[in-house]
Parts: C-alpha cells; sequence; structure tokens
C-alpha cells in the first residue's frame, strides 16, 4: 500500500489501526497507539483452523512471558473475522485450536491492515509477515514467509534483544548472529577494527 507516495518499508512510521480483537475470550477494540512507549509485535498469518498457523500462534503464546519481560506485546493478526478468532480461541490445542491465549487475536476481515503491510496475496490471505515496531511506533524489523513454512520465536527474541541493545547504545552494532552478550561493533572505521581483529 502507497502511505503518503511511499511503500511502506522498515524505518517508517507503523500506519495507525483501530480493529477488534479477541483477548481472554472477549471482543476488544485494539489500536496501535494502545501500545507506544512499549515494543509490539505484529505477528500476520493467513488463516485460523490452518496447519502451519496454530503452531506459530502458541508458540508465541508460550515464549509471551520472555517477549513481556523485554517490554514488549504481541499482537497475531489475520484476515478471520473476531467471531472466527474467538471459536478457535474456544477449540483446544489438540483438535486444531489454540485454546486460552497471552495476547490479542486481532481481525483484519477488511485487509486493511494486510494491505498497509504489503503482504496480502492474491488470494485474499495475509502473507506470513512479522514486523517488529519500537517504542516510538518506528517499524525496525520485517520478516515474510510464503505461506508454508512457518517462523522462529527464537530468531524473533534475538532480532528484538539486538533491536533493543542498539537502541540502547547507538555507538554499536550488533554483527551476525549477536546474541545477548556477544561482542558488537563500535560504528566508526577506526574502532570498529577492534572487533574484526578479534574474530
Amino acid at each position: 500500500m502507497l502511505v503518503n507516495n511511499h511503500i511502506l518499508q522498515v524505518g517508517d512510521k507503523a500506519p495507525e489501526f483501530c480493529a477488534t480483537a479477541v483477548y481472554q475470550q472477549e471482543f476488544k477494540t485494539i489500536k496501535l497507539s494502545d501500545y507506544i512507549g512499549k515494543y509490539l509485535i505484529l505477528l500476520f498469518y493467513p488463516l485460523n483452523f490452518t496447519f502451519v498457523c496454530p503452531t506459530e500462534i502458541t508458540a508465541f503464546s508460550d515464549a509471551y512471558d520472555q517477549i513481556y519481560e523485554l517490554n514488549t506485546e504481541i499482537l497475531g493478526i489475520s484476515v478471520d473475522s473476531e467471531y472466527c478468532h474467538l471459536a478457535w480461541s474456544q477449540t483446544d490445542r489438540e483438535s486444531g485450536g489454540v485454546g486460552d491465549l497471552n495476547y490479542p487475536l486481532v481481525s483484519d476481515l477488511n485487509k486493511s491492515m494486510s494491505l498497509a503491510y504489503n503482504i496480502l496475496n492474491q488470494e485474499g490471505k495475509a502473507l506470513r509477515g512479522l514486523f517488529i515496531i519500537d517504542k516510538e511506533g518506528i517499524i525496525q524489523h520485517a520478516l515474510v514467509n510464503n505461506l508454508d513454512v512457518g517462523r522462529s520465536v527464537d530468531e524473533t527474541l534475538r532480532v528484538l534483544q539486538a533491536i533493543q541493545y542498539v537502541q540502547k547504545h547507538p555507538d554499536e552494532v550488533c554483527p551476525a548472529n549477536w546474541h545477548p552478550g556477544d561482542s558488537t561493533i563500535l560504528n566508526n572505521p577506526r574502532d570498529s577494527k577492534e572487533y574484526f581483529t578479534s574474530i
């Protein structure tokens, strides 16, 4: 989707939205602005009651405490209605449902959010888009998988921690495969050599 004649990308301000979600078996109105001051993971997925989707949705729910400790919330988003979300959350995992989740499932029935993030496919389903939005509402990370491949909670946590690290340490950058506690690179030509001579 073009926003002010510009395709939305990493580094842009995330577009505001207002949508109906299911959380703790209740309908709730969700707005992006509710999350300013926290990091936010937008977890788009194709459809409820499919095969890969419940594995992702429940995996992120199971890791919610780790994510919450990083001042971060999660929103699961699909083009299903809030009523379909409710039915899915009322179905246990053994039967292909997701049960009670630790974060809301948002209805994008009119597909405006999927269009804004440029992940709506020709069948009208959202691709597996994952976006990390920072405390100021800026998109810091984007990952899009096709329908058949699930995403990694561990990699999402790693990227989130790297984003938070460099935002707290603006003179440093994180190299490939960085994890908390690993060496970083000083963000200038002279001092960066310290890292490269150490590897």
